[in-house]
C-alpha cells in the first residue's frame, strides 16, 4: 500500500506539472503538489480586518491595528463570559505573510484546506483587501491550499464596527450596493487578481464566486431582471478569460420562501451555504446547531442546486455592541466537543448528497470580534482546530463506529 501511495503521488506531480499548475517547491529542489487533504473541501471564512487599512484608519480604527482596536475592549456582561477574546499567538496583522505563512501550516496540518476571505468594495474601491493580497497571496507556501471570495456586500453603520468612536450613531458609512461601473470594475479585478491563480477554488472548472446579500447585489442593478444581465456580463467575461464559466455562491437566511427561491431561479445562482447559523442566537449552542441543520434539510429540500452544510463555531459579539447582554450570547454548552459534534454532522450530510460537491463551510477562522475563531487562544489553546482534525483527517468517529 505505501509503495502504491508512493507511486500515486508521483503521479500526481508529473501531472501538476503537466498540465501548468506550479507546486510547492522545497528547499532541496523537489516539487510538492497542492495539499488535499481529502475528497472534502474544508473552507474556513477569514474576516481580514486586522490590518492598518488606509481607509479603515481613517474612518474607524485610527490605532493602526485594524479591530484588534474593539476586541481588545471587549468586557465581561455576566459570570463567567470570556471576554476579552485572546489569541495565543498575540494580535497578529493578517496581512503579515509571516502570519498568513503560520496560519497556513496550521490549517493544512489540521484538515482546513480552503480559505474564503470577505471581500469588500465601498466607496468605488476595495476595502481590507491587504489581508488577501499582501498577507496570503505573498505567503510562500499559500500554493498548499485553495481560497476564494465572498463578496460581503451588506451595508455599514457608523457605529457597527466601532461604537467607541460613533456611540449611537448608526448612521450609513458605506452602502453595500454599487453601480454598474464600479461593477464592472469588480469583474475584471477579480478575473485578474484572484481567479487567474492556480490556487483559486473552482468547482466543474469554474471560479467560485461567493455573494453575502443578494437584496444588494439587486439594488445594485435595480431589478431582478437587471441583475441577471449584470451576471450574465460577469459569466461572460470569466469565459472571454479562458474558464468554462462562472460557480455563483450565495448566501441563505431563515428557511425559503418562495420571493427567495424565485430570485435564484432567475439569476441562475450555482450553490447556496451560511456564513454562519444566524439568528436567532439562543443562549444554548446545541439548541442553535440543532436549529440551523433543521433549517439545512428544509433547504435542501427546497432547492435543486447544492446547498453546502456549514459548521459554525460560537457567537459573542459583545465587543462592538456595549447594550449587549448575556441573552445575545450563545455560551451554554459551547465548546470544542460540540462543535466537533456539528461538523460530523455536517460531512454526514456531504456523504448523503454525494451528487454534490463536499464542501463544508467553516465559521469562522478568525472572528475574534464574533466569537468565532479556530486560531489558538488562551482558553481553548489549539482543540478547536484539534477538532476539524479529529473529524476530517483522523476520523475518529468512523473509526468508533466500526468497532
Amino acid at each position: 500500500m505505501r509503495e502504491c501511495n508512493v507511486f500515486c503521488a508521483t503521479l500526481l506531480t508529473l501531472a501538476l506539472v503537466s498540465l501548468g499548475i506550479k507546486a510547492n517547491s522545497k528547499e532541496n529542489g523537489s516539487i510538492e503538489p497542492l495539499r488535499r487533504t481529502s475528497e472534502y473541501t474544508v473552507a474556513a471564512y477569514i474576516w481580514p480586518s486586522c490590518h492598518d487599512d488606509p481607509m479603515g484608519r481613517e474612518v474607524l480604527w485610527p490605532d493602526g491595528t485594524g479591530e484588534w482596536e474593539i476586541i481588545k475592549k471587549g468586557n465581561p456582561r455576566f459570570p463567567g463570559h470570556y471576554q476579552p477574546k485572546v489569541p495565543l499567538w498575540g494580535y497578529e496583522l493578517d496581512n503579515d505573510p509571516k502570519v498568513m505563512e503560520r496560519w497556513i501550516d496550521l490549517a493544512t496540518d489540521h484538515g482546513v484546506n480552503t480559505f474564503i476571505f470577505d471581500w469588500y468594495w465601498f466607496n468605488n474601491g476595495p476595502f481590507l483587501e491587504s489581508c488577501l493580497n499582501d498577507g496570503f497571496l505573498k505567503a510562500p507556501n499559500n500554493r498548499k491550499m485553495n481560497f476564494y471570495i465572498m463578496w460581503a456586500d451588506h451595508d455599514v453603520a457608523r457605529n457597527y464596527w466601532n461604537v467607541h468612536r460613533y456611540k449611537d450613531d448608526d448612521s450609513r458609512l458605506w452602502n453595500g450596493a454599487i453601480d454598474w461601473p464600479n461593477f464592472k470594475i469588480v469583474v475584471q479585478r477579480v478575473i485578474e487578481q484572484y481567479f487567474k491563480q492556480p490556487n483559486y477554488y473552482k468547482i466543474e472548472g469554474e471560479p467560485v464566486f461567493s455573494v453575502f446579500s443578494v437584496d444588494n447585489l439587486i439594488k445594485t442593478f435595480g431589478s431582478l431582471e437587471e441583475t441577471r444581465k449584470g451576471l450574465d456580463y460577469f459569466r461572460a467575461e470569466v469565459k472571454k478569460a479562458g474558464f468554462p464559466g462562472l460557480h455563483i455562491q450565495l448566501m441563505t437566511g431563515g428557511e425559503p420562501n418562495d420571493n427567495f427561491l424565485n430570485q435564484i431561479k432567475v439569476l441562475g445562482i450555482s450553490s447556496l451555504t451560511l456564513y454562519n447559523w444566524g439568528g436567532p442566537h439562543p443562549e444554548d449552542y446545541i439548541q442553535w446547531g440543532t436549529e440551523a441543520f433543521e433549517r439545512l434539510e428544509k433547504w435542501s429540500e427546497a432547492v435543486s442546486i447544492p446547498y453546502f452544510p456549514n459548521a459554525s463555531i460560537g457567537w459573542d459579539d459583545t465587543p462592538r455592541f456595549p447594550h449587549k447582554t448575556q441573552k445575545d450570547v450563545v455560551h451554554f454548552n459551547q465548546s470544542p466537543r460540540s462543535f466537533a459534534a456539528f461538523l460530523q454532522k455536517a460531512k454526514e450530510y456531504c456523504d448523503n448528497h454525494p451528487e454534490q460537491p463536499k464542501l463544508i463551510t467553516i465559521y469562522a477562522w478568525n472572528e475574534w470580534v464574533e466569537g468565532a475563531y479556530l486560531l489558538p487562544d488562551v482558553k481553548y489553546g489549539f482543540d478547536y482546530i484539534q477538532a476539524v482534525k479529529e473529524i476530517m483527517v483522523d476520523k475518529q468517529y468512523e473509526v468508533y463506529k466500526k468497532k
